[in-house]
């Protein structure tokens, strides 16, 4: 089992310097703990081992799986597997494996090391184990990034849709480093909020070039997507690597706990072009903010394929579990009519259908929907399923179409 595909570390903090390049884990700080993740579908008794070597001098490993604490001493030598022993698993699910360099004994340190495997042997011949298993498609990145999951929202049939309007709440504690909740998604791009840093977060707007890059730089001049208009301390610029476009955001303090609304406007202009326009606001502030409206060129259309997702977008963070309340989704139609939205399709990545990672789970609950990834949590929600949320035809927007800012 590799552990770079598959180890977080865990304390002090996410982040460190300890994964290298080639693959392996280096373990050169006692107060640092790593974690490795694997998912049993049974219980059974586990067969443990570590693979790898000591970098400078002997090392001693140490090695908590729950209430189990094991070791070994590693050798400087050639990499190979040292047992570890076994522990008994009690039922379906993840398992955490927490490896730690021994602190300094008698005043002598334990050398540093380098660990490319975590060894699992069943009892059991039938047992599945799921993790990452290999880099086929920079899966290590992928797998620790975690999956990301969809809500794929059932829209009115026979009619031409302007405006699509939604909002999300993050539950207090859910409000990991490296999460895009994104609110309104269609066919040309999406549109949510983010948390960036420690101390920044953003609302973001995205939407792609029909000219198809991953490098914004190769995109022809008659395929550029144009900025037409931005809010207050909005940045607008080119995007790539995950197809190419425009992108705009602004810095904005969002706080969980609190319900935020998101509108987008994908209106043709008759010359082959269309416009798409998006704005934010708190909820219970009853504002509007502009973010940008874009030109996008050879595109005729109108509002498709209306969606929300959530993704974890740092793989140091890929342990943590978030999620988030999607509610409250209309859209408006061209004649000015809105419809309520009370149906959703759940969805997944690659990384969850190739079950490499089972850490993902989305549905409805009472009156809005939800979607959960990351954490390692032990219940998968089935993919593929359609859920129902309760009305909240109460709620239905009420805009002052005169009054927003453009």
């Amino acid at each position: 089992m590799p552990v770079a595909g598959n180890a977080f570390r865990t304390q002090p903090e996410p982040g460190g310097r300890a994964m290298r390049r080639g693959g392996s884990l280096r373990l050169r700080d006692s107060a640092e703990v790593h974690s490795v993740y694997f998912h049993v579908d049974d219980a059974d008794t586990l067969e443990l081992g570590l693979k790898g070597n000591a970098s400078d001098r002997p090392a001693t490993i140490l090695v908590t799986i729950g209430e189990t604490k094991l070791s070994c001493d590693l050798e400087l030598a050639s990499a190979k597997t040292y047992p570890l022993g076994e522990i008994e698993v009690a039922k379906a699910g993840y398992v955490r494996v927490d490896l730690q360099l021994a602190p300094a004994a008698n005043g002598e340190a334990s050398g540093s090391a380098q660990i490319t495997d975590l060894v699992v042997t069943p009892a059991k011949a039938d047992l599945q184990l799921d993790y990452v298993q290999t880099n086929d498609g920079n899966m290590f990145y992928w797998g620790r990034r975690g999956p990301s999951v969809h809500l794929s929202y059932r829209l009115p049939r026979g009619m031409n849709l302007t405006y699509a309007y939604s909002e999300i709440t993050v539950p207090v504690g859910q409000d990991q480093m490296g999460t895009y909740f994104m609110a309104n998604g269609f066919g040309e791009g999406y549109f949510g909020m983010q948390v960036n840093s420690p101390t920044e977060r953003r609302v973001l707007f995205s939407i792609w070039s029909p000219f198809r890059t991953d490098n914004p730089n190769e995109i022809p001049d008659e395929d550029r997507v144009e900025t037409l208009a931005k809010g207050d301390d909005v940045i607008a610029k080119d995007f790539g690597n995950e197809g190419s476009g425009g992108q705009s955001f602004f810095r904005y303090p969002w706080e969980a706990g609190k319900t935020y609304r998101f509108l987008t406007e994908v209106k043709p202009d008759g010359d082959s072009n269309t416009l798409y326009t998006s704005w934010f606001g708190d909820k219970a502030k009853n504002e509007w903010r502009l973010v940008a409206t874009f030109r996008r060129p050879k595109t005729d259309k109108h509002l498709t394929g209306f969606h929300s997702f959530l993704e974890n977008f740092s793989p140091e963070q890929g342990h943590l579990q978030r999620s988030a309340h999607y509610g409250n989704q209309w859209v408006c139609d061209v004649n000015g009519k809105w419809h309520e939205i009370t149906r959703a399709k759940f969805t997944g990545d690659n990384t969850a259908r190739g079950r490499h990672r089972l850490d993902y789970a989305g549905g409805s609950q009472t009156d809005h929907f939800f979607l959960k990834n990351c954490g390692f949590f032990s219940e998968p929600v089935d993919l593929d399923q359609t859920f129902e949320r309760e009305s909240t035809a109460g709620q239905q927007p009420a805009i002052d179409w005169e009054q927003l800012p453009r």
